[in-house]
């Protein structure tokens, strides 16, 4: 039986969600070894090195950087929110982190209103409100772990990177995009990573080769993904990617998330279903 269009790009998405799971334990079997600056600048020069022959192949036209501003401010939130991203899984249970991550939807609301004066509807409001309920209870104000701010940094930065994409042009290739905004963050990560350099081994280069490689992974089979099917019927196959890292944890690392978490996991996911295209769908059906 051939499977249909929205079919194989929801099996993108997991397959992408998997890559990105395991993406976070190869950072968490760093165990904190190397600086978050070091893990920043061996990431980005090797997504760099990825990407080179992908851009070299575009048109010159198309390989032109455009939108400098915008896409220096998005590397710097890359190199902030990844360096974050490190300390969180290194320090918190990976779904614990994950959990917060995914908060970056939430976290656009309020800024979306600041920055882009966007006028949300109240119904957008209150399932906001749900999803931070869901946040407190996954970080517990009574047992905050200092690497939580971590997390919530990630999280702050990934929203603020969602939201610039709206000012990019609409005409530039997305390996365009990638490529430009990794090379500027060689640079500025790798200055910080020379001051506080720590001696690496041939694992823990291999670990971070891992962790960029699938990255880029579930960036291209996303991008894939969406291309062939619209947004709301496939996002839902996003938050497989909790389900992979609370399994991984549970498995690997002994991370038993407790009754709380898994609620505040759910309210966290629970705003962030497209329940109106669900809706949509099944009216079409009948």
């Amino acid at each position: 039986m051939a499977w249909s269009v929205t079919t194989v790009a929801i099996v993108l998405l997991v397959v992408g969600n998997l890559a990105a799971s395991l993406s976070d334990v190869a950072v968490k079997l760093l165990e904190g070894e190397i600086t978050s600056f070091q893990y920043v600048f061996v990431r980005q020069s090797l997504s760099v090195l990825l990407l080179l022959p992908f851009w070299l192949k575009l048109p010159s036209s198309q390989r032109v950087l455009t939108a400098p501003v915008v896409i220096s401010i998005r590397a710097l939130l890359i190199m902030v929110g990844s360096s974050c991203m490190m300390v969180a899984i290194t320090h918190l249970p990976l779904a614990t982190a994950n959990a917060v991550f995914y908060a970056a939807p939430l976290i656009m609301l309020p800024l979306s209103v600041w920055l882009l004066k966007e006028t949300p509807p109240l119904a957008k409001v209150v399932a906001t409100l749900i999803g931070f309920t869901g946040v407190l209870l996954v970080l517990r104000p009574s047992q905050f772990h200092w690497a939580a701010w971590f997390a919530l940094g990630t999280a702050t930065t990934l929203a603020i990177f969602n939201i610039l994409a709206r000012k990019l042009p609409q005409n530039q290739p997305v390996i365009t995009t990638l490529f430009w905004t990794s090379v500027m963050t060689v640079p500025i990560s790798g200055g910080l990573a020379v001051l506080h350099w720590q001696p690496m081994n041939w694992q823990q280069v291999a670990l971070v080769t891992m962790s960029a490689s699938l990255i880029l992974i579930y960036n291209g089979l996303a991008v894939i993904a969406y291309k062939k099917v619209p947004a709301g019927q496939i996002a839902l196959a996003e938050y497989s990617g909790l389900v992979f890292v609370a399994a991984i944890g549970i498995w690997g690392f002994d991370e038993i998330p407790d009754s709380l978490t898994a609620l505040g996991i759910i309210l966290i996911i629970l705003p962030l279903l497209p329940y109106r295209d669900v809706l949509q769908r099944r009216k079409g059906i009948k």
